[in-house]
């Protein structure tokens, strides 16, 4: 089996090539044995890195051997030769050397970077251990030519598949829905009396924990959620809630609620940053029923459901078979048990073509911004984004590189020609030229690790990462070591080649030019380099206009000065006497108990309903049915377009519901005085309110019901004050009179409302940073390049000066080549721009406009960014005497 195995090619002939005869056959022969030794131990691919770091570590004297022509020459001597005469031009030309190396040191900082975060972005959930043998289950239906996915299906789907289709080996479930109580919870141990404020609560079947093969610190993996009103814990909050102790045993109160313990069945490690699955409380389904015969109800769909198939299964065949034998066998039986209609099940079916589809879970992470799944995910566009950015970045600095390099030809020329005179073969000379360039190379990415690791903390803020350069991997160093060379040859091949072709008489004569004038290659060059930059600019200008946007728009409810108290449910009926309390302090204008809020993180509940009579007729309305208060609409400023809003002292208004404009059209209009049914009942419609938007402006605004109740988790209330420390302390002491044991919780709501697009605001700060970057590297290369035209020109220059020229015009000459580069990249930009971000706000139902403003604002920014950064040669060159340049003639 181990003649099978080869490492790469291209290395094993390398070694062969440089090791000295006599070493070549033990040391060939000591890798090999080390090769497939690392194979059986940590596989081919890990054993074909370490196998390029032992040829790279063995490349040294005394290994390396020499080559005879007409004189021995030992290559590592040669070598340093080379390098010897680079570094003595990276120390003569300091300017253009520090702009090279100050370029490629920065694009090499934004590609480590971002290497590292497309590597985690890409190894998410790769740890679990069957891995490529689990999938999650995803509802697919079609809706006014849109594909809409979600994950939540009914409670007993996940048992149904596994025993129905025998491709199936485990399936398993959990409920992340806030409506149940997951999310967030106020925790304490049984025998504390604070509360703690904690995040991560999930309903979680043992076959899930099963599945995954979840790594337990404490407790049997077997049964540790087998038992009702059991509870798996991380270590991070066993450590919190039970230091230095097994908690397995020990109880856990929610939110007060002492009549429900929660027994701890095991302590898990920490899911892993790189896992979809981000829970800190696992609470077991064993027993749970949220309603009579709820985990035996079709008609209701509440969790994300997993499983495992055997090996050689067809996931698409698999995924055919699902929905032919689900639905027709399971879903459309229950809808018409439930009294749905024939036309709503032919509506769901053959209009909407209800599908199932099976994702793996190595695809949850970049592949999910389409599917509705209650978890924060990354996206695959902002991994190519990101890659994108990386290699035009770099790209832009191997630019200057180049452009320098060809520009100088004429300083190098001489050097050149006496190498060829002396002897030297072209083939010297390219190495020479290589040798310079993967030395400028070497030394930018030593510098660029080091900026990396000092723009890392800015980048984990922008990314919304915590990555940490990997310093204890070995493959670090080698990884960094073979980039630094394929750089470097692939930036400094064109100007090796160009260099080494300079013919010698001609040199010698003092008839070459070259590189004195603007070349097409050159000019294109610039042309990238800018063009680069201002999509960039596009781009960013687009996205912080879209995000004020969506911060100033009408969203049709009032979010200024409302602030949420968390927690709430905790006072239980004493609920109602903290609100009346509230209500006597000064700043306080209005409040509502209410736990359905228009912005992300409260909670929700879809239903379906119909006209009175019309459920086996008409297909249902898919809305949101909210429990609210009378205040609700007050303390919120959402406005009634028809009818009255709740009263409680009306005994009728506990059968009243209030609808919004979307779903009044969608039931026929005119819908005040009518009668609604779901499955909680018939509902008499008492009111309309206008439009407001209670998602994301990504989604259009959908039909929503709103009914008389009492959810007290969340207290909204509405302030009138110019001094809002003052107030807050007023409320925290009402607070601490009902709520001693538990500490205030509060935030306001128009910052919960910009957090739901912290994802712009991420890709905003993404845009500008590397915009700014961009710029900054293709400037510094127009400098450069703008002080060699000058330096070569001067005499130009002087001449025409002393001629009469004025000041203005040697500016004109220096500086119009430059800026109508400028251009020529902005009008390649804009419609690239234009296209790439209207793309870009596809993703939103409400969204800016791209004016022509921002082009211009884009276009006329590069070009003064250009002329200031080529001024200052310019000018400098202008108001020089002659004499100064003349004196020499």
């Amino acid at each position: 089996m181990r003649l099978m195995h080869q490492p790469p090619k291209i290395f094993l002939h390398f070694f062969r090539w440089f090791c000295q005869p006599k070493l070549l056959d033990s040391i060939e022969g000591d890798l090999m044995e080390l090769y497939h030794e690392r194979i059986e131990k940590i596989g081919k691919s890990k054993a074909d890195l370490r196998f390029i770091a032992d040829v790279i570590q063995l490349f040294r004297p005394g290994i390396i051997k020499s080559v005879e022509s007409q004189h021995p020459i030992n290559i590592y001597d040669m070598l340093k030769s080379y390098f010897k005469i680079s570094w003595r031009n990276l120390v003569k030309e300091k300017m253009y050397s520090f702009i090279k190396i100050g370029g490629f040191a920065t694009g090499v900082a934004a590609c480590l970077l971002i290497a590292l975060f497309i590597k985690e972005e890409i190894s998410y959930d790769l740890q679990y251990p069957n891995h490529e043998h689990i999938y999650r289950v995803i509802g697919v239906i079609t809706e006014n030519g849109d594909l809409n996915k979600g994950v939540a299906f009914p409670a007993p789907m996940a048992a149904t598949m596994k025993e129905d289709f025998p491709e199936i080996l485990a399936a398993g479930r959990f409920n992340n829905s806030e409506l149940f109580g997951a999310g967030s919870n106020e925790v304490r141990s049984a025998e504390e009396e604070n509360n703690a404020y904690d995040e991560g609560f999930v309903y979680f079947d043992q076959e899930l924990v099963n599945m995954l093969q979840l790594q337990f610190v404490y407790g049997n993996p077997v049964n540790a959620l087998s038992q009702p009103n059991a509870i798996i814990i991380t270590q991070r909050k066993a450590d919190k809630y039970f230091p230095h102790e097994d908690p397995v045993g020990k109880q856990l109160i929610l939110n007060n609620k002492t009549d429900r313990p929660y027994t701890i069945g095991g302590v898990i490690e920490d899911f892993k940053p790189t896992s979809h699955l981000q829970f800190n409380f696992l609470i077991g389904t064993t027993g749970l029923e949220f309603w009579p015969d709820e985990q035996k109800n079709w008609g209701s769909s509440n969790y994300a459901t997993y499983i495992t198939v055997a090996d050689g299964v067809d996931p698409h065949a698999l995924e055919s078979k699902l929905t032919k034998g689900i639905l027709e066998n399971y879903f459309i039986p229950a809808m018409k048990e439930g009294g749905r209609s024939q036309a709503d099940i032919d509506k769901l079916f053959k209009e909407k073509k209800a599908h199932i589809e099976l994702q793996p879970l190595n695809e949850i992470h970049l592949f999910s911004s389409d599917i509705k799944d209650n978890l924060v995910h990354g996206d695959i566009r902002m991994v190519w984004l990101f890659g994108g950015i990386a290699i035009f970045i770099l790209l832009i600095a191997a630019i200057n590189f180049i452009n320098l390099s060809t520009a100088k030809s004429a300083n190098r020329a001489k050097e050149v020609g006496l190498r060829k005179v002396v002897g030297s073969l072209r083939s010297n000379i390219i190495n020479q030229f290589l040798s310079e360039s993967i030395l400028f190379s070497t030394v930018s990415f030593i510098l660029g690790l080091a900026i990396a690791s000092v723009i890392l903390p800015y980048f984990n803020v922008i990314s919304g990462k915590s990555i940490s350069l990997p310093w204890s991997e070995w493959w670090l160093i080698p990884a960094l070591f073979l980039s630094s060379l394929l750089v470097g040859v692939l930036a400094g091949i064109y100007p090796s080649f160009y260099l080494s072709s300079f013919k010698p008489i001609e040199v010698l004569k003092g008839n070459l030019t070259r590189g004195v004038k603007s070349s097409p290659l050159r000019s294109a060059l610039v042309v990238f380099q800018f063009a680069t930059s201002i999509i960039l600019l596009i781009g960013t200008m687009v996205i912080y206009r879209q995000m004020n946007f969506i911060l100033d728009k009408n969203i049709g409810f009032d979010k200024e000065q409302v602030l949420l108290i968390q927690g709430t449910n905790t006072l239980g009926k004493q609920v109602v006497s903290f609100a009346n309390e509230l209500r006597d302090l000064p700043h306080v204008v209005e409040l509502t108990t209410g736990d359905y809020l228009p912005v992300r993180g409260s909670k929700r509940n879809g239903n379906g309903f119909w006209n009175e009579g019309k459920q086996r007729i008409d297909p249902a309305v898919s809305s949101q049915f909210w429990q609210v208060d009378e205040t609700y609409l007050s303390t919120l400023g959402i406005k009634l377009a028809e009818g009255r809003n709740f009263d409680r002292n009306l005994a009728s208004d506990s059968g009243a519901i209030i609808i919004n404009q979307k779903m009044a059209k969608e039931l026929g209009g005119n819908m005040v005085g009518k009668w609604i049914t779901n499955y909680a009942g018939l509902w008499n419609v008492i009111g309309v309110v206008e439009n407001f938007h209670y998602e994301s402006l990504r989604e259009d605004i959908r039909p929503l019901a709103m009914v008389l109740g009492l959810e007290a988790s969340t207290l909204a209330v509405k302030l009138k004050s110019e001094d809002m420390s003052e107030t807050i302390i007023s409320l925290t002491k009402k607070w601490n009179k009902f709520a001693p044991h538990q500490p205030i919780r509060y935030s306001f709501l128009d910052e919960r409302y910009a957090a739901m697009y912290a994802d712009v605001q991420r890709t905003g700060k993404i845009f500008t940073s590397f915009s700014i970057l961009a710029i900054v590297v293709a400037c510094l290369g127009l400098f450069a390049l703008s002080a060699f035209m000058v330096e070569q020109r001067s005499k130009e220059i002087s001449v025409r000066l002393v001629l009469g020229a004025s000041i203005n015009s040697v500016f004109q000459l220096l500086t119009w080549n430059f800026v109508k580069l400028v251009l020529i990249a902005f009008l390649i930009a804009a419609p690239m721009g234009w296209y790439m971000m209207t793309r870009w706000l596809e993703d939103y139902a409400y969204k800016t406009e791209i004016g022509l403003d921002i082009f211009l604002i884009t276009g006329i920014t590069a070009s003064l960014i250009a002329l200031l950064t080529i001024s200052y040669q310019s000018l400098r060159a202008a108001w020089t005497k002659p004499i100064t340049h003349l004196r020499a003639d």
